[in-house]
């Protein structure tokens, strides 16, 4: 998760691989990175396997995050076909795995410094959308599994097509979601309810994603690419220090007391009017 501490996070160069024709400044492993001025649109692009995800997918993943110049404030998360993501590849239970990848078996077998350090590689695809200088909305479709429901809940909000089914299944295959999906989980829906979607592995639909707060709109199938068009402008009309100071107290709130946040309220808002008046740093 992106530090509630604005000056925290990387700072990200202005003239950075942006390509002015809009092709890609990213394609490789099932994954697209584009980007067009403020907004950038990561895409997963393997809809014949219903964009399963594998170690060679998260890097992408990664590298993408890294890859942003410093003038995007929106990314938004789609993926191609009918499947927003069908969560792991099963591959990688196989005795072989991937081509050049560890298999689950051989990742059990190391150290328990090497098998943290390999599943913390794996979690930097999922953390780098919280960061406080931007806003990531994920707009999925169709099934959402898994890696691929984690993935969902990575970015700060969700708009879900009509046919959405998000599920989260390792549990029922002797795991837990280690992709940091279980912190927004329990935040946005609460402790229990949390606990029932992942030990149940039960589909939770679109009805029920926006009433619960796991969604913030719900549309028909048809209108999902119109409706991130909205949001997207709508969260880039704001001005963008005040979006930044906004997130970052927004984040810090549920660990802080009721007093810390409004000091921390305090300090945002006087670094605002200084910067209003020109007497910023």
């Amino acid at each position: 998760m992106a530090s509630p501490d604005p000056a925290a996070d990387p700072v990200r160069d202005p003239n950075g691989p942006v390509r002015h024709d809009n092709g890609p400044v990213l394609d490789q492993d099932g994954v697209r990175l584009t980007v067009d001025g403020p907004t950038a649109k990561v895409t997963l692009t393997n809809p014949a396997k219903r964009n399963a995800q594998s170690p060679a997918l998260w890097r992408a993943l990664t590298e993408a995050g890294r890859a942003l110049p410093g003038t995007v404030r929106v990314v938004v998360l789609r993926a191609e076909g009918k499947s927003f993501s069908a969560g792991l590849d099963r591959q990688a239970f196989t005795p072989e795995g991937f081509d050049g990848e560890p298999s689950f078996p051989d990742l059990a077998r190391r150290t328990d410094a090497e098998l943290d350090a390999a599943i913390a590689g794996y979690q930097d695809a999922f953390t780098w959308w919280r960061r406080s200088d931007l806003i990531s909305v994920a707009a999925v479709q169709g099934h959402a599994i898994g890696a691929g429901f984690q993935l969902a809940l990575a970015c700060d909000l969700r708009v879900v097509a009509d046919d959405v089914q998000f599920a989260m299944r390792e549990t029922g295959l002797g795991l837990v979601p280690d992709l940091t999906g279980t912190h927004p989980l329990v935040g946005l829906v609460g402790y229990a309810r949390a606990l029932e979607i992942c030990v149940t592995g039960r589909f939770v639909q679109a009805p029920e994603a926006e009433r619960t707060g796991l969604a913030n709109l719900a549309v028909p199938a048809d209108q999902l690419d119109a409706a991130v068009q909205d949001l997207t402008a709508a969260l880039l009309a704001a001005p963008r220090d005040a979006v930044i100071e906004t997130k970052a107290l927004l984040q810090g709130a549920r660990h802080r007391s009721y007093e810390d946040q409004r000091a921390a309220e305090r300090q945002a808002q006087a670094r605002r009017l200084r910067d209003l008046a020109g007497l910023g740093e």
